[in-house]
């Protein structure tokens, strides 16, 4: 990583030099996102009054990615809320998991696509109802009638917060959207993808983690608007148009070894749930992975060339928290505790064929599972907590990506 020559002594920007403003991506994975909530907990014990920049997230992301830029509080009161937060969810908190709300979901899909998708059949909008969600939201975020989340406004006010951004898909166009709120924000335009400046709401919120299929769309404006992750092509481009130059990124990809990877998941022809979980993954996660290595690479390169030949490119610090055990497997020693209807339609796709049901565990709101995630994130955290630290602090870690004032090599 490029060093700088700090300046003189007698400088006043020696004795209080301005650190670079601190950015989290927080990634999608459903109930996964548990995890990331045990390592922002792990942090929040080492620097309970941190407080970051800007906070992006997509998908269960969005989630934690609102609730922390809402906050009153600091890191350490807003992360222990969080814990609150997920340590009670249960499926019925989360979308209708009654046997006549399932069955009538199920029952009116069905009779589409043995009538043709008749008109006189109701249109469906997802395999599951997420009013629960919903309601849960605007209750823990405190919002009005309006659905705004004003203390988010609040927080830009009085400068804790520099800017905020959630991602959703527009079905109508196809076209990535990021909802940005914050000060001194420029707009920007990408093939397929685009800011757009706003004042969050809790339908922001919903659209950005509708799971595809499973959870309904969300319209906002004039468009049905569905899970950021389909096709985000630059996960962290966000963050660095924010103004991001130190990076925490948290994935809930477990990276598997080149052993693990070669033995299967399943035998035979593969399940429903095999394809589906491979599919997810490939929206949610393999994307970030994906934008993390083409940064690390692009860096590596800078690093080899003179500054003058490095473009205005300059360094941003990074992070990459990931879990280190298989999310995906230990959803199967839970599944057992699911909703008994809700548990016989999962089974019917073949949750139960896989030895890593990657699509049970973004569906898996269990408190045990949940618990058991955020204890992983813990100890995840404290075994890389001085990189963590030291990100957070404004010092080196071993990681860093490049980035221009411009928002960076993956605008």
């Amino acid at each position: 990583m490029t060093s700088f020559s700090p300046p003189s002594a007698a400088s006043p920007r020696a004795r209080s030099p301005e650190p670079a403003p601190l950015g989290i991506v927080l990634s999608g994975g459903g109930a996964r996102a548990a995890y990331q909530v045990g390592m922002l907990r792990r942090l929040a014990r080492e620097l309970p009054d941190l407080r970051f920049d800007i906070v992006t997230g997509v998908s269960a992301g969005a989630i934690n990615a609102v609730h922390l830029a809402a906050h009153r509080g600091n890191l350490r009161e807003s992360t222990e809320d969080l814990v609150r937060l997920w340590s009670g969810l249960t499926p019925d908190r989360i979308f209708r998991s009654d046997t006549p709300s399932l069955l009538r979901q199920v029952a009116t899909w069905g009779l589409k696509l043995i009538t043709g998708g008749t008109r006189l059949v109701p249109r469906v909008r997802g395999l599951v109802d997420t009013a629960p969600l919903d309601e849960l939201l605007r209750e823990v975020l405190q919002v009005g009638e309006d659905g705004e989340i004003h203390s988010i406004t609040e927080n830009l006010d009085r400068e804790l917060l520099r800017g905020v951004a959630l991602t959703t898909l527009d079905y109508a166009t196809g076209r990535t959207i990021t909802w940005v709120q914050g000060c001194d924000i420029h707009d920007w335009e990408r093939p397929n993808r685009r800011s757009a400046h706003t004042r969050l709401t809790v339908d922001h919120v919903m659209a950005s983690a509708s799971l595809p299929l499973f959870f309904p769309a969300v319209r906002i404006g004039g468009h049905w608007h569905g899970d950021g992750g389909i096709r985000l092509a630059a996960p962290l481009s966000p963050a660095l148009h924010l103004g991001a130059r130190r990076i925490l990124v948290v994935s809930t990809r477990y990276r598997r070894t080149e052993e693990e990877a070669d033995v299967p998941s399943t035998s035979g022809y593969p399940p429903p749930a095999q394809i589906l979980g491979h599919l997810l993954n490939a929206i949610f996660l393999d994307v970030i992975d994906q934008d993390i290595e083409r940064l690390e690479r692009l860096n590596r390169l800078l690093e080899r060339l003179p500054p003058e030949h490095r473009l205005g490119l300059r360094p941003v610090e990074m992070k990459v928290i990931r879990p280190s055990q298989d999310l995906g497997r230990l959803a199967a020693d839970h599944e057992i505790r699911l909703p008994k209807t809700f548990r016989f339609l999962t089974r019917s796709l073949g949750t139960r064929e896989t030895r890593s049901p990657d699509l049970l565990s973004l569906l898996m709101f269990q408190p045990e599972y949940l618990q058991e995630l955020i204890e992983i994130g813990e100890r995840d955290g404290e075994e890389q907590l001085e990189d963590l630290v030291a990100l957070c602090r404004g010092g080196n870690v071993p990681q860093s990506v490049p980035a221009t004032d411009g928002g960076g090599i993956t605008d």
